[in-house]
């Protein structure tokens, strides 16, 4: 992965089994924190999926919705248990929605993916006890949305981001981090700090010295 920061290429993600999961619950920014904490995701972003219009972006997405990617290894977490948790935190109906910005989506990379979806839809409204109405089609488009609504939420804390700096000097290394998904997890109250800890203390990591740097990080920080 380019742009990968340097104290996490010996973070060993098995880049040969790793998937993406593509989807839109609402607006962005909460859903990539939501998702950005759970252990077995590697890199989140945010963006724009499942229309038409040429290069969308923020002030003009035209006919696609606010959408979030996730990278994450399936022996850790599972494609269905990541749909469980994508339905059960937030109303998958297009009568809550106006227009296609938020609409509940789903956007499947593959057969695997599609029977899944379709599998646990249905387990799912027998939850509910009503039909779900999430867009549901095969992948076609993503296109990143501006540097800005990437970790919008540790973006919120620049006396943070100034502490991170040196492992994450370009925009484009915070976007491929693990540690900046668990933080933008964490300081919107998705984590807490003793699980990431812990957490860490659990990678796969070539270097003992650059697990003890992100521990340190994580210890001392200063929101």
């Amino acid at each position: 992965m380019d742009q990968l920061p340097a104290v996490e290429q010996s973070l060993r993600w098995p880049s040969e089994v790793l998937e993406t999961a593509t989807f839109g619950m609402g607006c962005f920014w909460g859903p990539e924190a939501r998702f950005g904490g759970l252990k077995g995701i590697a890199r989140t972003r945010v963006g724009f999926a499942g229309g038409t219009t040429d290069s969308p972006t923020y002030r003009s997405m035209g006919d696609h919705t606010e959408t979030v990617e996730v990278d994450f290894d399936p022996n850790i977490i599972r494609y269905e248990d990541i749909l469980r948790y994508f339905w059960g935190n937030h109303y998958p109906n297009r009568d809550a929605y106006r227009g296609r910005q938020y609409i509940s989506l789903l956007r499947y990379h593959g057969d695997i993916q599609r029977e899944a979806i379709w599998r646990i839809k249905r387990e799912m409204e027998i939850e509910f006890g009503e039909l779900i109405e999430t867009d549901i089609g095969p992948f076609d488009n993503f296109t990143m949305a501006e540097e800005r609504h990437q970790k919008y939420y540790l973006k919120r804390y620049p006396r943070a981001l100034e502490q991170l700096h040196d492992l994450f000097p370009t925009p484009e290394h915070l976007v491929n981090s693990t540690l900046a998904a668990r933080l933008n997890g964490f300081v919107k109250g998705f984590r807490t700090r003793d699980s990431l800890l812990e957490e860490v203390s659990e990678w796969e990591m070539a270097s003992e010295q650059d697990r003890k740097m992100i521990r340190n990080k994580i210890l001392n920080m200063k929101w």
